[in-house]
This record gives C-alpha cells, structure tokens and sequence, in this order.
C-alpha cells in the first residue's frame, strides 16, 4: 500500500482543535490542492470562501446547526457551486446563459464541490491537520449567503473546519465492501450486510464509551427527522438557479 492509499484509508473526522492557527503556507497548499481538482468541462465550478474571523466563525457555527466545532477550528473553509463566473463568460462572449435553469447544473455543482472537497481534505491530512466535513451550512442558506456577500449563481454547498487534532479519535468502522462495491450491476441485496454492519457499529461505540445504537437507526431517524433539510428549496431560486424541477 502506498502513502497516498494509507492516508485515505486513515481518515477521521475530528471535532475538537488546538489553539495553534493553520498556517498560511499550509491554508494556501490546501486551496491550490482543491482548485487542482478536475471539473466538468474544465468549467472550475467551485469557489472556497475562507473563514477566519471568530466572529464570522460563531455566525456560521449558529447557522450550521449550533456546531461549536465550526466556531472552535482555526479555520473554516465554504464550497460553493459557483456559475457566477459562467455567467461572466456568456456575457463576455455574448451568449445566452441557460446553464442555471437546468436541473443538470445543480448536480455538475455539487459534484465539482465534492471533488474540490475531497482533495481539500486529504490535502490537509497530509500537512497533520484535522477535518470534519460540515453539511450543516445548507441548514440556513439565506444567512449564509448573505453573510458571506455571495453573488447570484454561487450557492453554499458544504463548510470544512481545519486545524491542528486535539487529541486522537479513534477510525469509524465503515460499510463491507460488498454493500458499496458493485460488478456489472447493482447488488440489491443489502439488508443483511447492514444487519452485520450494525453489530461492528456497535461494538465501535461501545469500545468509545458511547452509548450504543444501530447505524440503520441512527440512518432512518436522521431521514425521518429531516426530509427536507434546510432552505435550499427557497434559496436556490433566490440565486439565480430557476429549473422547473426545484421546490418553491
């Protein structure tokens, strides 16, 4: 196994940071690792707002759903699917800008996001930085865009707390392979690897001290709980991103 595959396969998401700041040679390595990732059409649809005002930070953390962890990190990175820039080349080359009144945008959005995130992360776990993924930013949209001064076709998508650990976590336990892993065709028989799962769940927890519960449990009631999450329906259109197939 090489170190890049061993990184990855390392990875944890941590919640708590020392008072030691990120330093800027390692902020800026990390954005460059994102804005390297590739892009539908090469059409660089993703733009990173840094956060390192406290006050910003304990803005955002309200916004996300009351996350300390978010006011805590010494950095606090929003992805954004940006268009704005799309919509600067059509006028530039006087053409018409259709791109935002199509469902596909949305998912070409969130799919460079999620690239440009991924190397962000093994990016900073590399430099023996800590991470955890915040998907709480879309809780509050409307106040994130406005606290952030995000212009029309840009929307937030996902929050990245960055620094240093404070102390070490143990690794989740994730899915078999054989729930995730697929050859030729989908394998719908899934029940049973996540009746097992559930027991090395368990176990996990129980070896933290945690109190103990299912993962399916934890998954269903999540769903059941939030089956719309946040304000992306009333928000999206707000931004500029009109389809017909988006929620008013």
């Amino acid at each position: 196994m090489n170190e890049v595959i061993r990184l990855l396969t390392s990875h944890r998401s941590y919640r708590q940071y020392t008072k030691q700041t990120v330093e800027p040679e390692k902020l800026k390595a990390i954005i460059e690792a994102a804005q390297a990732a590739p892009s539908w059409v090469n059409g660089q649809q993703v733009s990173i707002v840094a956060v390192r005002s406290e006050e910003r930070r304990q803005q955002l953390s309200v916004l996300s759903g009351n996350q300390k962890h978010v006011a805590e990190a010494p950095v606090f990175l929003v992805f954004c699917m940006d268009f704005h820039r799309a919509r600067l080349a059509a006028e530039l080359e006087e053409q018409p800008f259709e791109a935002a009144g199509d469902i596909d945008a949305l998912l070409v959005g969130a799919t460079d996001v999620g690239i440009a995130l991924s190397n962000a992360v093994a990016a900073a776990e590399s430099l023996g930085l800590g991470i955890i993924p915040i998907g709480g930013i879309r809780r509050n949209t409307a106040e994130v865009i406005k606290l952030l001064q995000l212009p029309e076709y840009v929307f937030p998508v996902a929050g990245l707390c960055i620094g240093y650990p404070a102390g070490e976590l143990p690794q989740k336990p994730r899915l078999p392979l054989e729930a995730v892993y697929h050859e030729e065709v989908y394998n719908p028989d899934q029940k049973g690897l996540i009746r097992n799962y559930n027991k090395l769940h368990r176990e996990s927890l129980k070896a933290q001290g945690v109190t103990e519960r299912d993962w399916s449990s934890t998954i269903a009631r999540f769903y059941a709980l939030n089956p719309q999450y946040g304000d992306a329906g009333r928000t999206l259109p707000r931004q500029g991103f009109t389809s017909s197939n988006l929620e008013n």
